[in-house]
């Protein structure tokens, strides 16, 4: 191989048969797990690394220690169990002793684990019938340079008949194949000295291929940075190009609506408050469209916030658009925003100059009838509606704004890049409406800056005066004599019953519609019938799930608002928006089930009064994780440090899935492990961008950016 240093584009160009021993069945297997280049082999890293100076042996191994260790297999048998199922027993030594590997189940085991086999072993060693044994351990086939000082071990499919030992002999070959053109530098070498990153033909080689741990380290700092530092391109590139060509609205910011709607708030704004809508102000002041992350915990007072925002562009003779996930949701915006602007008026440009109009808010969901969409069509045209809140419904091609100047879109993880885009495109004219998107899931600080990381982001992290935080209780059931708290569930009925007698509401949440058979939880169902023939059977419940008729949904939520029904039991269905300020108790069942974000969004359903409020999470902890989650909700009800929390147990994974796309580069990198490397990344690509906004002088980048984001899944980085 000769010529010019290798970029990734001409990596990715080379099929894995490029490389000898791969042939067609091996190259079926590799496609099967998304590896079809020799780019994807180079970036098919190792999960860990065997420290061969460090390595554990079996006579030292105590029972109970979880370790790896190079073996040799010795003997294997197979036989069937009473209840018919495959046991394979491997006998495995290292020279200083023996121990059995025991797999149930796995047939396949037997052809794979062949006398005189050396395989590496990763399990925890149990103490059975007096012997030294692993159930369901680990196996890595090493084969390779048995001299080498640390082995690589790979993600392995046994399914497709890949293991580490194939992709070390592919690997060596491929770098050797490589080493005369070497890897082209795409990044500047003022940010490499900078960071103190090593070039990346040495990361590549040092990844697979170290001497010491700590050239593990250096390699990972790396391509760690580069997987970063192409996404963050990627979003700043977006992010300067928009504010080049699109034309927004530059509102009047001196008008009177906020003011007059501020004086009227019956409370003080926050800090937080204050200064979110001076950012926002200030962003709708210029012809640059807004481009806004709001993100507020739960009661941080987002709505007012929002209106806000919505009534500048009302002020300016424009009209504002607030769209909820929900129809239960966007009726209560609907209901909040009529209340919090009762009474208030706009010029009326039919009439004389100096007669005036009641601004006017209408609601657009599902359930509004053809009639009604009809008449609500033509007045939206015209102009007589100021601000339109909704659903889905607003994305329909019959909705067509006179001059769209806000669209506010809340719990915006809920809707698609496309419904987002849609709303935004019914400005009347060239003008981009100003977007705010808002969420109640507190997002960390450098997850932030990854997902989100084209908008501009604002923070409320003070709770309005007078909300008094959530008390938290972990009701272990059956558990904890003698400790302070409740440890059974007719003591927690009768708090929720002593609430209810002192003028309160309450919630009951259950994590299934209905019972199954496969889980052992309480559905909603079943729950409310116990409840209504058991312990709270004099209490007036109400059940709410997502089965429950659109129309009966509503009915029941409107009871409990006023008060009708003393208890509501229900699903996750209230997880999101339901706004009761006098439900005082969340009981959440087998608690466990839920995740962090959920627990803290059903949390927020009460708390959202001046009264104690207090929140019962009944669940055993099954696992550790679920321990952790418990212990953290009990521990605070600050929904970002909660969020740090999150991310630490669960990853990014699902985080990341929040993108609909555009995510598939972050093979190495991780937004726990990594939290310093965004930032960094991120102002290394906001330097890059702003001297050279098209990458003219850097176009290796460039193309690695189109390579692995791909043109489409950098235009569905933008997130409204």
């Amino acid at each position: 191989m000769s010529g010019p240093p290798l970029t990734l584009g001409d990596l990715a160009a080379l099929p894995v048969t490029s490389v000898n021993g791969i042939g067609p069945k091996k190259a079926d297997g590799l496609q099967s797990i998304g590896v079809e280049t020799i780019l994807d082999l180079l970036m098919h890293y190792p999960r860990r690394w065997i420290d061969r100076t460090k390595e554990a042996t079996i006579g030292d191994l105590e029972v109970g220690e979880e370790a790896t260790v190079l073996v040799r297999v010795q003997k294997v048998t197979a036989r069937r169990t009473r209840n018919r199922k495959t046991l394979v027993e491997v006998t495995v030594t290292d020279g200083t002793g023996t121990l059995r590997c025991t797999y149930f189940n796995q047939p396949w085991r037997e052809r794979q684990l062949t006398p005189g086999l050396e395989v590496l072993v990763f399990g925890k060693l149990e103490l059975f019938q007096g012997r030294r044994q692993m159930s369901n351990p680990i196996i890595d086939m090493v084969g390779g340079d048995k001299t080498l000082r640390i082995v690589p071990v790979y993600p392995q499919s046994e399914k497709a008949g890949l293991y580490t030992s194939d992709f070390q002999a592919w690997v060596a070959r491929t770098l050797v194949k490589a080493a005369p053109r070497g890897f082209a530098e795409p990044v500047p070498a003022s940010v490499l000295a900078e960071h103190d990153l090593i070039e990346r033909g040495r990361a590549f080689r040092q990844i697979h291929a170290p001497d010491t741990m700590g050239e593990v380290g250096q390699a990972r700092k790396r391509l760690v940075f580069d997987e970063l530092l192409r996404v963050q391109l990627a979003l700043v590139l977006r992010k300067r190009h928009l504010e080049r060509t699109s034309k927004g609205l530059a509102h009047r910011i001196d008008g009177d609506l906020v003011g007059r709607f501020l004086d009227r708030l019956p409370f003080p704004l926050t800090g937080a408050q204050e200064r979110v809508i001076a950012e926002i102000c200030d962003d709708l002041g210029r012809s640059l469209p807004m481009h806004r992350l709001l993100q507020g915990d739960v009661g941080a007072g987002k709505t007012v916030v929002a209106v806000c925002a919505l009534l500048v562009a009302v002020d300016g003779g424009h009209q504002g658009a607030l769209m909820a996930p929900t129809a239960v949701l966007a009726e209560q915006h609907h209901l909040g925003i009529n209340a919090l602007l009762e009474g208030f008026t706009v010029p009326d440009e039919s009439g004389s100059l100096f007669e005036d109009r009641p601004l006017r808010v209408e609601l657009l969901t599902n359930r509004t009838t053809a009639a009604e969409r009809r008449r609500l069509a033509e007045d939206l045209a015209a102009g007589h509606v100021d601000l339109l809140v909704g659903t889905h419904a607003l994305l329909e091609e019959a909705v067509a704004f006179r001059s769209l100047g806000v669209v506010v879109i809340d719990e915006q993880h809920r809707f698609g890049v496309e419904q987002r885009a849609a709303l935004r495109a019914k400005a009347a004219d060239d003008a981009v409406p100003d977007v705010l998107v808002m969420t109640a899931t507190p997002i960390p600080r450098t997850a932030a800056m990854t997902v989100y990381g084209d908008l501009d982001v604002s923070i409320l992290d003070e709770l309005p005066p007078g909300r008094t935080p959530v008390e938290t209780e972990w009701v272990k059931i059956g558990e904890g004599a003698g400790i302070p708290g409740i440890h059974d569930e007719l003591a927690l009925w009768q708090v929720v019953r002593d609430e209810v007698a002192a003028g309160r509401q309450a919630y009951v949440v259950c994590p299934l519609v209905e019972e199954s058979e496969k889980l052992e939880v309480r559905s909603a169902e079943e729950t409310h019938d116990a409840l209504q023939a058991g312990e709270l059977s004099d209490l007036r419940l109400g059940l709410l799930h997502g089965r429950v008729p659109a129309a009966e949904k509503e009915q029941v939520m409107a009871r409990f608002r006023a008060g009708e029904i003393d208890v509501l039991v229900a699903t996750t269905v209230i997880e999101v928006g339901v706004d009761v300020p006098n439900a005082t108790v969340m009981v959440i069942l087998d608690a466990d089930r839920f995740g962090i974000a959920q627990l803290h969004q059903l949390r927020g359903r009460v708390g959202r009064g001046a009264a104690r409020s207090r929140c019962f999470l009944v669940g055993a902890g099954a696992t550790e994780d679920a321990e952790e989650r418990l212990a953290a909700m009990v521990r605070t009800t600050d929904g970002f440090e909660l969020a740090e929390v999150d991310l630490d147990l669960r990853g990014e994974g699902t985080l990341m899935g929040e993108r609909q796309k555009g995510r598939n580069d972050l093979r190495l990198a991780s937004l726990r492990r990594d939290r310093e490397w965004v930032a960094k990344a991120r102002d290394a690509a906001f330097a890059i961008v702003d001297a050279d906004p098209e990458l003219a002088g850097h176009p290796e980048l460039r193309d690695e950016v189109e390579l692995l984001l791909g043109t489409d899944d950098a235009d569905n980085l933008l997130k409204s």
